[in-house]
């Protein structure tokens, strides 16, 4: 098995993840080869961009039946958490389904749309938050949301508490980016690529 595969499609920050890799000592290889994701022994779905461009990109070359067919540890990063829910209200956009939530534009005029910066999450249920103390804060960019549901693992308040993190079996995902999280992004990025 190869160690760890990130997907490369039509949506940005990818390397940066790739970058974050190296500074915890894990080598990872950025591809959009079928054969090379299945077999990697944990695949990250990380993206900046706009869901409904991502998604179609992903359908054109079907990694979107390579994604929901993988059987290792999965960790989806901004877009990658909203491409695997039900739909997405960005572009009208179905999504991948594997956490049963929709995607959703944040509403507001007392706040700045999209959020950017800092934001602390918390009442963690997910491995991936081992080690960390409660209302740690990570980094965020984003004015989609993914709506609190049973598969969220973490929250986080902006305009309205939200899934910050989800896990459905060998899937998670996070909101926020890791990968600019500092200490707290690489504790989490760790207890993912330490998973058996």
């Amino acid at each position: 098995m190869n160690d760890i595969a990130i997907i490369k499609y039509n949506a940005g920050n990818v390397q940066s993840v790739q970058y974050a890799l190296q500074r915890i000592g894990a080598e990872s290889v950025v591809t959009d080869d079928a054969t090379v994701i299945r077999n990697a022994s944990k695949v990250i779905f990380p993206g900046v961009g706009h869901a409904n461009a991502a998604m179609t990109y992903l359908r054109e070359r079907e990694l979107d039946k390579v994604i929901v067919s993988l059987q290792q540890p999965v960790l989806g990063i901004c877009l990658g958490l909203q491409l695997l829910c039900n739909h997405s209200e960005e572009g009208d956009t179905k999504c991948m389904g594997i956490f049963d939530t929709e995607v959703k534009l944040f509403e507001s005029t007392a706040v700045k749309i999209p959020q950017i910066g800092w934001n602390n999450i918390y009442d963690y249920r997910s491995v991936l938050f081992n080690g960390l103390t409660e209302g740690a804060f990570v980094y965020t960019v984003h004015s989609y949301y993914a709506a609190a549901c049973k598969e969220t693992t973490a929250k986080t308040d902006y305009v309205l508490p939200y899934s910050a993190a989800l896990q459905k079996d060998n899937f998670y995902a996070v909101q926020f980016h890791p990968e600019k999280s500092g200490k707290i992004g690489e504790a989490i990025l760790k207890n993912f690529i330490q998973l058996p």
